[in-house]
């Protein structure tokens, strides 16, 4: 929908009605001015990919999608890849019971510090690729609630020179 609008550095979502939208995938797809977003009004009930949504937002300092409900969604590959400038983010209400797919979803956030992720449900997630890959500023992570039961490629899930603390790192049930 706003794919490729380079030059878009705000915009007011506030009246949009996506009530029926089910596909995310690439709305905000670089448009690196923008700032900030506010996405609180959106419902994402019906949603089931979000991959790329925000991939190649660099300008983006920050974002709070604690109103998203992502009951369906199966998809957020790359849903923040390259959101270089991104510092903080919020995802306390993330549902991801039916995600599958993580792929390179935090890639390139190279501005982010920390991270909340103690929510998250994982349990059916397969792919972890490059998952925080060129995440360089990250010190602190908390995966205490993942489950990678499931999961059968974590290659470069961490990629990048961290600056993470090893005793900030928590990763919860995983499989063999």
């Amino acid at each position: 929908m706003f794919s490729g609008c380079s030059s878009l550095r705000s915009i007011d979502l506030s009246s949009f009605n996506n009530t029926n939208v089910n596909n995310m995938r690439c709305m905000f797809f670089e448009c690196s001015s923008l700032k900030s977003i506010d996405l609180s009004s959106f419902n994402t009930t019906n949603s089931n990919n979000m991959s790329s949504m925000l991939c190649g937002s660099s300008s983006l300092l920050s974002i709070d999608l604690s109103s998203f409900n992502n009951t369906y969604v199966n998809n957020m590959r790359c849903m923040f890849y390259g959101c270089s400038s991104l510092n903080s983010i919020d995802l306390s209400s993330f549902n991801n019971t039916n995600v599958n797919n993580m792929i390179c979803m935090f890639s390139g956030c190279s501005s982010l510090k920390s991270i909340d992720l103690s929510s998250f449900n994982t349990t059916y997630v397969n792919n972890m690729r490059c998952m925080f890959s060129g995440c360089s500023s990250l010190k602190s992570i908390d995966l205490s609630s993942f489950n990678t039961t499931y999961v059968n490629n974590m290659r470069c899930m961490f990629h990048g020179g961290f600056s993470l603390e090893k005793r900030n790192v928590k990763i919860g049930k995983y499989g063999k």
